[in-house]
């Protein structure tokens, strides 16, 4: 004879595995080491116009130029034939990055609005990304935690068409090596180190614009 304790005891057996148990854990991002990988990923006594424990080419380190006039102050610009990014000053200047733009036909020339930044941000590869690399993407199919080897770095730029994410972001990069080439999957990388500094001076609602790769569109004069 089946009692109410037996039921409990059988019900409890069938359901009480908790469904965190079951589903995969989102990624995180552990805001309590920011500081310690700030530090990880920026050179003692940094100063970006000089500091190049990377090797880069000279021209890829951060410096201050002239800007073409009638560019809006506080938009990015793209060149994807330089491997430049520019940051639009006031008073007619612009910082300038090196950068590595998406291999072969994945870079999107464009103009987009930047709706969102992050540091330090989780990373999940896109189903297109499984599909097209899955033996680079598959086993991250459930997402990365953030932290110095995350394919998106210390800082991101998350890049929009409307209200619609289009997935493409500008971001730090683990593999500094590939700044000045063709390297991602659809994204404008740069240096950790880099991409910290522009960070802070981006606003959230800016356009960036992605030039052709084919076109020599420059800010600079």
């Amino acid at each position: 004879m089946l009692t109410r304790r037996h039921f409990v005891i059988s019900t409890a057996t069938l359901f009480s595995a908790p469904i965190a148990s079951i589903a995969s854990a989102a990624p995180t991002s552990k805001r309590s080491s920011w500081d310690a990988w700030d530090a990880q990923v920026t050179p003692a006594e940094y100063v970006p116009e000089t500091s190049n424990p990377w090797n880069l080419h000279r021209r890829f380190l951060p410096q201050r130029v002239q800007a073409n006039a009638g560019l809006k102050v506080g938009d990015i610009h793209v060149d994807a034939v330089a491997r430049y990014l520019y940051h639009i000053e006031e008073g007619g200047t612009a910082m300038r990055y090196g950068v590595a733009i998406a291999r072969g036909n994945l870079y999107e020339p464009g103009v987009y609005s930047i709706r969102r930044k992050a540091k330090w941000p989780t990373w999940t590869p896109t189903p297109a990304m499984i599909k097209r690399d899955p033996h680079l993407y598959e086993q991250h199919a459930d997402g990365m935690d953030a932290g110095p080897s995350n394919p998106l770095g210390s800082r991101a730029l998350y890049l929009y068409k409307g209200n619609r994410d289009t997935y493409l972001r500008i971001h730090g990069s683990p593999n500094p090596g590939s700044i000045g080439g063709r390297a991602s999957s659809g994204c404008v990388r740069m240096v950790m180190a880099h991409i910290n500094g522009l960070y802070e001076n981006v606003n959230k609602g800016v356009t960036a614009h992605l030039h052709a790769a084919e076109d020599h569109i420059s800010a600079q004069t």
